[in-house]
């Protein structure tokens, strides 16, 4: 048996705290300053973890390579399950004349870029984000937009940044369900608090979109839609984890918002159009210069609305094949959601076991839940997104051989990015179980009140660190409740403050990075999209630690159920 240890170094827990971040650092620092390959900064990552794991937290060397392996297959089921099952898909289109007929039904609702951005990356990636998650939304609805004709790392750069508003609420509710399962506290108390602090985010997000995709004038240009836009989603968000259920409150949202954007279409039109240029699908010659790419204004064409001629939709019959492996996606997720079919797919297909080679307890004595693992090969994302693949596969009458070819070479495709997310979730699990992360945890957590300010932060760098809202949540919820209740502070407030701040890390988390490079076919563009997205991730958690600590104090403390 392995006890961990909370402050192995000189007895201190700041110096201990200090140790335990080099793995942290290194990564980020070789990944973001030195522009070192993601596979192999996170390699160096993991190492550098091993090594404290064993020399100062002294954990055995068989649980420490064990807690590595365990990262391993957490990383290849379901992360990249998903990824690979996501992108092949998406691979399956491109090889048929369905795609050009894509780009064409997309750019009928809208020729302009920005609108786009907010019904496709922000409405209909919300949707997937509440029934698939794990970084289908980003690869699905950046081959979209890559359809529509934005330049693969703007797409990328937007879809990740999009990927935050849902996310608290994603996979049906799944982080606010585990933030419940580990902390106690009521799920409707958590879902409702972070209702009342995600809505902000929610507001700001689709502005920042726009301005990502036109700079200031398409937010001088575009700005009544996209507040528009984000109103009705925070609105919705909160009114259905308050008062209907968590599971459905993403699901609302991105539908109510769709149409409202819709709607409002029929009575407003944007001064100018920005539109694409010609769509083409990614290949292996895709332009890699994007590191002086200045996202706010490439390969676009912007010409006043009345001298743009309405791209005429194609007719219903080929508009429904172009979109047919979306709506097979929504179609098999929804039904899989269906509490029977939910049920009895977990009941067949899920297999929960001690990871061997494991044995460790937390200081206390208790053991620590990470050495279970659990494997949901039947009602999995990646398993479902297989179906919805062989699915569409059969609607466009390809053959199964032709299908499997494009697996395979979808498999290659992603060599590197399945060694960064197998490493990323390798360094995590070592953290983890052998003590790091919770050193790191305490030590945040000794500040006393000051906790307000850095609880949001725990939670961001749990989800940078680990990719998942879900597993953060698992990581530090109970973290957070224990430093809440030493500092006065409501347990309720901080453990959801580590769900809705944490989303912040997202677009950070190097798995996340690896699959929005991956999607649209840039090969080692993680450090890249890194130092763009930065800002912007600091800049939404600065604005959300504002809110919560506003919440702490009885300024807002009104807010807190």
């Amino acid at each position: 048996m392995f006890q961990q240890i909370s402050a192995p170094v000189a007895g201190s827990l700041a110096l201990s705290a200090l140790c335990a971040a080099i793995p942290l650092a290194l990564l980020f620092v070789l990944l973001g300053a030195f522009r070192v390959k993601a596979h192999k900064s996170a390699l160096a990552g993991l190492a550098t973890a091993l090594i404290l794991a064993v020399a100062v937290w002294k954990m055995p060397v068989g649980q420490a390579l064990s807690s590595a392996a365990a990262g391993v297959v957490y990383g290849l089921i379901p992360i990249l399950w998903i990824l690979v099952t996501a992108l092949w898909i998406y691979r399956i289109t491109v090889v048929t004349p369905w795609f050009d007929i894509l780009g064409t039904t997309i750019r009928s609702v809208s020729n302009d870029l920005r609108i786009l951005a907010i019904l496709i990356v922000y409405c209909f990636g919300a949707l997937l984000e509440s029934l698939a998650g794990f970084g289908a939304p980003v690869a699905i609805t950046a081959a979209m937009m890559m359809a529509a004709g934005m330049k693969p790392m703007k797409a990328a750069v937007v879809c990740l940044l999009a990927n935050t508003a849902p996310v608290a609420f994603g996979s049906m509710g799944t982080p606010v369900i585990a933030l419940n399962g580990v902390t106690g506290i009521p799920l409707h108390e958590l879902s409702s608090m972070a209702g009342r602090q995600t809505p902000l985010i929610a507001l700001i997000v689709p502005l920042l979109l726009v301005m990502l995709v036109d700079g200031r004038r398409g937010l001088a240009q575009t700005w009544p839609v996209a507040l528009m836009a984000g109103f009705v989603f925070g609105l919705m968000q909160f009114l259905t984890s308050n008062y209907i259920a968590v599971e459905l409150t993403d699901v609302t949202a991105s539908v109510a918002t769709v149409a409202a954007v819709l709607v409002m279409l029929h009575f407003w039109k944007p001064r100018e159009i920005v539109s694409g240029d010609v769509p083409a699908a990614p290949t292996d010659s895709a332009d890699t210069t994007f590191g002086n790419d200045d996202t706010s204004g490439s390969a676009v064409v912007t010409r006043p609305t009345t001298d743009i001629a309405a791209v005429t939709r194609p007719p219903l019959p080929q508009v429904m094949m172009s979109i047919a492996p979306y709506l097979v996606v929504m179609a098999v997720f929804s039904i899989a959601q269906i509490p029977s079919i939910k049920t009895w797919l977990g009941e067949i297909g899920s297999v929960t076991f001690q990871w061997p080679g494991l044995n460790v307890v937390d200081a206390d004595g208790k053991a620590v839940a990470a050495q279970k693992f659990k494997l949901d090969h039947l009602k999995a994302t990646g398993t479902l997104l297989l179906l919805s693949g062989m699915i569409t596969m059969a609607i466009y009458r390809m053959k199964p051989l032709a299908g499997l070819r494009i697996f395979g070479g979808t498999v290659v495709q992603l060599k590197w990015t399945i060694v960064t997310v197998t490493s990323v979730l390798a360094l995590s699990s070592v953290m983890n179980l052998s003590g790091l992360t919770t050193t790191l945890g305490l030590a945040l957590a000794s500040t006393g009140v000051f906790f307000a300010v850095l609880s949001p932060v725990i939670g961001w760098i749990g989800v940078a660190l680990t990719g998942s809202d879900t597993s953060s949540n698992s990581l530090f919820g109970h973290l957070q409740v224990t430093a809440a209740e030493q500092t006065g502070l409501s347990p309720t407030l901080m453990a959801a403050s580590n769900s809705s701040a944490g989303v912040m890390g997202k677009m950070l988390s190097l798995q996340n990075l690896a699959v929005a490079s991956a999607a649209v076919g840039v090969d080692g563009a993680e450090g890249n999209l890194f130092r763009k997205l930065l800002p912007w991730s600091l800049g939404l958690l600065a604005l959300i630690t504002v809110l919560i600590v506003l919440q702490s104090t009885p300024v807002l403390g009104w807010m807190v159920p």
